[in-house]
């Protein structure tokens, strides 16, 4: 697992799930994507096996908080490598939790997508379940050629009901079988950003535009020795998206901005053209660039968490609208 997908997953197992629905939605998505129903003598059982650890400390702890029951947790080794597993486990109640959730139909079979209250829930409910897909199976490569993020199904039609969520939120996917497996994954560089902005991963957006800017200028910088007016303009692109980010997060967030978090960002808006070390001499009293960069990145979070409670745009999707309307 990549350094990037385990910032992401940490991040998201800390959200916090906004309805009941939604944390069902979630339980469901886990269970399918990582495991799902075993049935041994009659008796059926739910279980998931995941590669990290907070995302099995958080499918236990939604069950245990949603259902009143306590999952078995173990932890396996595989390979000379010592890589471990985590497996979650629900024994004696899983024949009951499984119609809860949905993974097991009205005439005790088991469902081979999604389940329709999750397929048919709110948009709430579809990133939800995008995030317990993604921290069941999922995997985010760097910006670059090869960027996307990407999760592997469990079936053919469990990538069609991924996929019908991704598009019920906005987000352009692509349905495919690869490598033996199918999979849903997303490309654009926009879509990947609002995906994760939709699952709740307000932290690993900020770093997926900053890499995916730097990877854009040095890209620039290697294929040309002189820059025209083209290549000026997207260099400069990562001062204007955090000018735009900061604009945005002082209308949602009014006067709730915190005092050392509103000096940062009225002058990131006053000197656009400042690096952060500049900036950060600017303020008093005098910070380092990773202070002024943490307290950018604090104000957005705290903009984006409130847009999304209040169902307003964030200040990534004000970026991204930007964007395409220059396209």
């Amino acid at each position: 697992m990549s350094a990037l997908t385990t910032s992401v997953k940490d991040e998201l197992a800390s959200v916090e799930a906004s309805m009941a629905t939604a944390a069902v939605a979630e339980i469901a998505t886990m269970f399918r994507f990582a495991g799902g129903i075993h049935i041994n003598s009659g008796r059926v059982a739910l279980q998931a096996e995941l590669g990290h650890a907070g995302s099995a400390r958080r499918l236990r702890e939604l069950v245990s908080r949603t259902y009143r029951v306590e999952p078995e947790l173990h932890t396996m080794s595989s390979g000379a490598r010592g890589i471990h597993h985590y497996v979650v486990r629900i024994g004696r109640e899983g024949e009951r939790i499984a119609r809860r959730i949905g993974l097991i139909d009205t005439y005790g079979r088991p469902v081979r997508g999604l389940p329709p209250t999750v397929v048919g829930g709110s948009k709430a409910d579809a990133a939800a379940a995008w995030r317990g897909a993604f921290l069941a199976r999922g995997a985010l490569l760097e910006p670059g050629r090869n960027a996307s993020l990407e999760v592997i199904c469990p079936g053919l039609e469990a990538s069609y009901a991924l996929g019908g969520l991704a598009r019920r939120l906005n987000v352009p996917y692509r349905a495919r079988e690869s490598r033996g497996a199918y999979r849903v994954d997303i490309r654009e560089g926009d879509g990947i950003a609002a995906m994760l902005n939709r699952m709740g991963a307000n932290d690993a957006v900020l770093r997926w535009e900053e890499l995916r800017t730097e990877r854009e200028v040095t890209g620039t910088a290697n294929r040309l020795a002189n820059f025209d007016d083209a290549n000026m303009r997207r260099s400069a692109d990562a001062a204007v998206v955090a000018v735009i980010r900061v604009k945005r997060a002082f209308e949602i967030l009014g006067d709730d901005v915190p005092e050392n978090l509103r000096e940062a960002g009225e002058f990131r808006m006053k000197y656009p053209d400042d690096s952060l070390n500049l900036l950060g001499e600017r303020l008093n009293p005098v910070a380092t660039k990773d202070a002024v960069a943490g307290r950018l990145r604090r104000l957005n979070t705290m903009a984006d968490k409130r847009a999304a409670e209040l169902g307003i745009p964030s200040t990534i999707d004000v970026v991204n609208d930007l964007r395409r309307g220059r396209n």
